[in-house]
């Protein structure tokens, strides 16, 4: 029996986690992927199967950061949050994507929270 891959491991437990976390028009998901290099974060409706708002450290302005560290992540949730604000979304379902609750994935969230989004 093979064994599995790191990136196999997160996939099932991101299918795992996504069997039981949904978003609705009241209450979207907070959906993160985190790459080696850049952090990417949306806002999305599973009813719709709509994106309502996203921000990535791909973005023109959070570019001259590095997308690979905590400070950048902090201000990916920041920007998110303030979008999600400007579109009238105030509660969210956070989604962590099988990644662990740590780091990145956690400042963005504390950062989101801090920035007036509700989990």
């Amino acid at each position: 029996m093979a064994k599995k891959s790191r990136l196999d491991k997160r996939t099932a437990v991101h299918r795992r986690i996504r069997r039981k976390v949904s978003g609705t028009a009241e209450r979207p998901r907070l959906a993160v992927f985190r790459s080696t290099n850049h952090i990417y974060a949306q806002v999305i409706d599973d009813a719709s199967g709509t994106t309502l708002c996203a921000a990535s450290t791909v973005e023109k302005d959070l570019r001259a950061q590095s997308g690979g560290n905590v400070s950048a992540a902090v201000s990916v949730g920041k920007l998110l949050a303030e979008r999600a604000k400007a579109k009238g979304i105030e509660q969210v379902v956070f989604d962590r994507g099988g990644y662990v609750f740590h780091g990145r994935v956690k400042s963005l969230a504390d950062s989101a929270r801090e920035a007036g989004l509700k989990f």
